[in-house]
């Protein structure tokens, strides 16, 4: 029959993250009691410092019926600096340079054949944030030159192609930004290298006080991606917090958020307590307005393992008075929220991962 792709053309899957990973699947099923829908992905992360490819814990996730999705992180995540600040980017062996001019390649080729053996599709979300300054595969740190970034990720994903790892979506992730100055084009490796975009954003970190929308978050770095990829997007780390009592209404408008924007096909929630308390579960008033997004069927998504990712999105055609005017495509609008500060450093949870 027909190939299925995952997610359908008309669905957006809801996806988890959590602390404990494949190792402990309990805080999964206290989110999907809260979120009352079972999450279709389940992202998890490892360091290259692991040295090895650990076929339980995509198994363990495969078999629940969610996605594994993979943050593979280029560094070693063991370091004492890492252990006590959560971040260290200062670590030579991973330069960038270095894993392009092939010191990883035996590493990389055992963990392909060991994606490839496992039947079935996973994505991987690689060497994420890299627009970030928190760690050492980060664009700017580490001896790390302009270029260097993008090179390296074809030489990993080539070192996969060379193996027949065919089974794998790559996921290019970078950190929202509001910086407008911001060169995400020079960081993507291409649409022959990427699946789909991933992309962190939460509101209430940093000390935010004041109220930021989803589009206060997102669409800053949408607008900017649209510019030079089509690919379909993930919104790969989000979540609320409830600093000023404002989650429930953050997902309430997360809900009104994602059916106006098609170029989003899932997001995964950040159901984990780093600094402070991102999880739905425990807040009876955040488990209430997840549950009432989750109803919506749209997110009544399936994970099965033969499925092909979505590749393409539908995207709403130009309205008719923009026609005269640049393409759409080149069209920058000034963003609405030129005065949000940019995240600080601390601003993705995951920088302590």
């Amino acid at each position: 029959g027909a190939p299925t792709y995952f997610p359908a053309d008309d669905k957006t899957f809801v996806g988890v993250t959590t602390t404990e990973g494949a190792f402990n699947l309990k805080p999964v099923d206290a989110f999907a009691g809260a979120a009352k829908r079972r999450p279709a992905v389940m992202m998890f992360s490892q360091g290259w410092a692991a040295g090895n490819f650990d076929r339980g814990q995509f198994d363990t996730i495969a078999r629940a019926g969610m996605l594994p999705m993979l943050s593979w992180e280029p560094w070693n995540y063991k370091d004492d600096n890492v252990r006590k600040d959560g971040t260290h980017v200062d670590q030579p062996t991973y330069r960038l340079n270095r894993i392009t001019a092939g010191a990883f390649d035996d590493y990389l080729r055992q963990y392909a054949q060991g994606v490839r053996s496992l039947g079935y599709h996973v994505a991987i979300r690689f060497a994420h944030e890299m627009n970030g300054l928190w760690y050492p595969w980060a664009a700017t740190v580490n001896g790390n030159k302009p270029g260097d970034y993008p090179a390296m990720w074809r030489h990993v994903h080539d070192v996969f192609a060379s193996v027949g790892a065919t089974n794998v979506i790559w996921v290019w992730s970078p950190n929202i930004t509001f910086d407008p100055k911001s060169r995400l084009a020079q960081l993507y490796p291409g649409d022959d290298y990427t699946d789909w975009i991933g992309l962190s954003g939460y509101y209430g970190t940093g000390g935010e006080r004041t109220y930021r929308s989803p589009g206060g978050v997102f669409d800053n770095t949408l607008r900017e991606l649209a510019a030079f990829t089509h690919k379909p997007v993930v919104l790969t780390e989000t979540g609320a917090t409830d600093v000023v009592g404002l989650k429930a209404q953050w997902i309430a408008d997360l809900g009104r958020y994602l059916p106006k924007h098609p170029e989003i096909i899932g997001f995964i929630w950040y159901e984990a307590v780093r600094e402070t308390d991102w999880r739905i579960a425990g807040s009876p008033a955040a488990s209430a307005a997840f549950a009432d997004l989750a109803s919506d069927p749209r997110y009544d998504v399936t994970w099965r393992g033969a499925m092909l990712p979505r590749a393409t999105v539908d995207l709403p055609s130009p309205s008719p008075s923009r026609t005269s005017g640049p393409s759409p495509s080149k069209a920058r609008p000034k963003p609405t929220h030129s005065r949000t500060p940019p995240a600080s450093p601390t601003g993705s949870p995951s920088a302590s991962n």
